[in-house]
């Protein structure tokens, strides 16, 4: 830059005036060369670089450019370029070279942020990524970095070493502690959740205390997003999956079946003894033809050889209408096609209550999509509420308005037809 002095003495100009249009044309040449290496860098440089990553058979090359990772270095030339021509500015010097090079460790920041973004991306891309997320770790590496990175800038500002700063860290660790405690529980929570295999992207939790209900789309370092089924988002801090208790769903997910465990309630006055034309009417029943032939074949068989006296319909054994329904819903599920065969499958009674007789079914769909299942489980219960009055039973129900009602009237009507026939 020395040739611009001697152009403006050689005009013979007010050395003052020589001094301030020297600073001026400097700065201007300097903005220009700035300007230039930049339009350079971003229109050719990077373009080049796009064109080569997306001819390219590297399957990253599109998360890279997607994060803009080359053009968020290209900032750095400027910034090299100042600090190369501060010696320009003798009494400036200092000040421009820290203020370059300041921009230039923010640049460099702001870089290494992105490529542990994409480190992350890349990551994801893989399955191993639902078992073993790696975002809060890399969210804990980024702090660091981050923490260093201004630690740096400090020190240069200040024209101190790095170190006398790092060892003043130790007088205010209780600081540092206070301000990144939930990063360092959910640190220790990320650890634990991964180690132990807790909770994956994709697992469907429930955690009532935080109205949660739904999957699993993001894992980070303070965080676990939940997408509800109502589509809502809830965010949980990573540390209470490991303080407070909640389900998770995968066991189901991974096993092929989900669970049914439904119940009617059956009238109690309904049940009976079966009768001979309800047995000839059961045995004509798909499901209960060949059930029915060999418990009357084992009835008669124990009756008979304990010389019982089936006059008296306690004595002895005898099939009931329950029973029967009960042996019904058994082989009806066992031959229902969204049923898991291979899974548990009961039909059992529960402990009697005001409500009647509680018959459950016990089984498992061979589909664990919910809209299916919820399909599978109502096709099931329609039928039995259907059937159930076939086998001479009542399923318990309330009396409603509409009951009460119609026993009014009813009672209207005999009292009025007493008093006529009086």
């Amino acid at each position: 830059m020395q040739f611009i002095n001697n152009l403006l003495l050689d005009m013979e100009l007010d050395l003052r005036l020589v001094k301030y249009l020297s600073i001026i044309i400097k700065i201007l040449l300097i903005g220009l060369i700035c300007i230039a290496a930049n339009f350079i860098t971003k229109k050719i440089v990077i373009r080049i670089i796009t064109r080569i990553v997306t001819n390219s058979k590297v399957k990253w090359g599109k998360i890279i450019l997607e994060r803009q990772v080359f053009r968020k270095l290209s900032h750095i030339v400027p910034a090299i370029i100042i600090f190369s021509f501060s010696t320009t500015f003798p009494t400036y010097q200092s000040i421009i070279a820290k203020l370059a090079i300041t921009y230039i460790i923010i640049v460099a920041l702001v870089f290494i942020e992105s490529l542990l973004n994409v480190l992350n991306d890349i990551y994801q891309t893989f399955e191993i990524s639902k078992v073993k997320p790696i975002k809060g770790y890399i969210q804990v590496v980024n702090i660091i970095i981050m923490t260093l990175g201004f630690i740096l800038v400090i020190s240069n500002l200040i024209g101190e070493s790095p170190l006398i700063l790092l060892s003043g860290i130790g007088a205010l660790s209780a600081v540092v502690m206070l301000v990144f405690k939930d990063s360092l529980l959910g640190l220790v929570a990320g650890v634990q959740l991964t180690a132990n295999d807790m909770v994956r992207v994709g697992d469907w939790i429930e955690m009532p205390k935080y109205g949660a209900n739904g999957d699993v789309i993001d894992i980070s370092l303070n965080t676990v997003k939940v997408q509800n089924f109502d589509k809502t988002i809830t965010m949980i801090p990573s540390y209470a999956l490991i303080s407070d208790s909640f389900i998770n769903w995968r066991g189901m997910q991974s096993s092929g079946g989900r669970r049914i465990k439904r119940h009617l309630y059956i009238d109690t006055s309904s049940i009976t003894f079966c009768t001979e034309e309800m047995i000839e009417k059961f045995i004509k029943v798909h499901y209960l033809s060949d059930y029915i032939i060999q418990k009357e074949r084992e009835i008669t068989e124990y009756n008979a050889k304990n010389e019982i006296d089936r006059n008296n319909p306690v004595n002895g054994r005898a099939l009931t209408n329950i029973g029967v329904f009960r042996a019904y819903i058994n082989n009806y599920l066992k031959n229902h096609d969204g049923i898991n065969q291979n899974m548990t499958l009961m039909v059992r009674q529960l402990a009697h209550s005001e409500h009647g007789l509680p018959l459950e079914i016990y089984a498992f769909t061979n589909s664990v999509q919910w809209a299916v299942y919820e399909s599978v489980q109502s096709d099931i219960f329609d039928h039995l509420f259907a059937v159930a009055p076939e086998f001479g039973l009542k399923v318990f129900q309330n009396p409603s308005g509409a009951d009460l009602k119609n026993m009014v009237e009813d009672l209207s009507t005999k009292a009025l037809s007493g008093n006529r026939s009086y």
